[in-house]
This record gives C-alpha cells, sequence and structure tokens, in this order.
C-alpha cells in the first residue's frame, strides 16, 4: 500500500506572498492581515518554483492530496482553489483536493505544510515537513527526503 502524503496550498503549492506582493496598495491595505479574504485571491496565484514538478513526482510514488484550509469570510477562496489545482496540476489531483480547518483529523504519512501550528497541522499525527524551514527550504530538499522515506 502506498503511503499518503498531504500537501498544504497557500505558500508550499502556490506562492501565496508573491499574491499578496502582486496587490494594489489600496486592496493591500484594506484587507491588511486578512489577505485570504480579498475576492478571488487564489484563483491567480502562481505555482512555488517546482511544486508542480514535484507534485507531478509524487504522485507517481504516494497516495497523495492537497490539504488546505481556505477563508471562511471568503467564498470564492473555496472555488477558487478548485480551479488553481485544476489549472496547475489537472489529472493528477483529480478529487484529491481537501478543504478544512482541522487538518489533524485527516490520518497519514506525512503533510507538507509551511505553517506548522495553524489550522490543525502541529496536531497531525504523520510526520510533519515544514517546508520553508532550514531542513526543507524548497521542493527539491523536500523531494529528496520523500524519495528516501518511499524505498
Amino acid at each position: 500500500m502506498k503511503k499518503i502524503v498531504y500537501v498544504d496550498m497557500d505558500g508550499v503549492l502556490a506562492d501565496f506572498s508573491a499574491g499578496v506582493s502582486g496587490l494594489d496598495d489600496k486592496t493591500r491595505l484594506e484587507y491588511d492581515k486578512r489577505h485570504d479574504e480579498v475576492p478571488n485571491f487564489f484563483l491567480n496565484l502562481k505555482p512555488m518554483d517546482g511544486a508542480v514538478e514535484a507534485f507531478a513526482t509524487l504522485a507517481g510514488l504516494f497516495d497523495v492530496y492537497i490539504l488546505s484550509t481556505a477563508s471562511w469570510n471568503n467564498p470564492t477562496a473555496w472555488s477558487d482553489k478548485l480551479v488553481w489545482v485544476k489549472r496547475h496540476l489537472g489529472d493528477l489531483a483529480h478529487k484529491r483536493l481537501i478543504l478544512t480547518h482541522h487538518k489533524n483529523l485527516n490520518r497519514g504519512d506525512f503533510l507538507i505544510d509551511d505553517r506548522i501550528t495553524n489550522n490543525g497541522a502541529g496536531g497531525f499525527t504523520g510526520e510533519l515537513i515544514h517546508f520553508g524551514s532550514p531542513q526543507f527550504p524548497d521542493w527539491k530538499s523536500v523531494l529528496a527526503y520523500l524519495l528516501g522515506k518511499e524505498a
């Protein structure tokens, strides 16, 4: 049986920070510290460097799902994330998007997330891979680690 890998979306697959930087000044100020509430914000985020290729590699070896959180106060976030996944990951992620505010309720072997305490990530019972940390600064380092675990 393949090991289960969950991959967070914002800051791991999709470049949330670049999306915030790309907002006009008025919107950035209006939604200060609530950028995930900007209507249609998630729709046009760019993929993180190497994310699409890494997801394809992982999908060939593991049972991979996207485990993300969508703002409760932004109804477009829910549909925008689905459109983003379809657009950038296509059939590799068909029916593999899970939106939740309680990541700890999902069972699996690995969770790749840039935030280790929010939305239940800290309570995940598998191994938490802290994306963007010194040990896992990018997709190359994450892939090297997981490919070693797959063997």
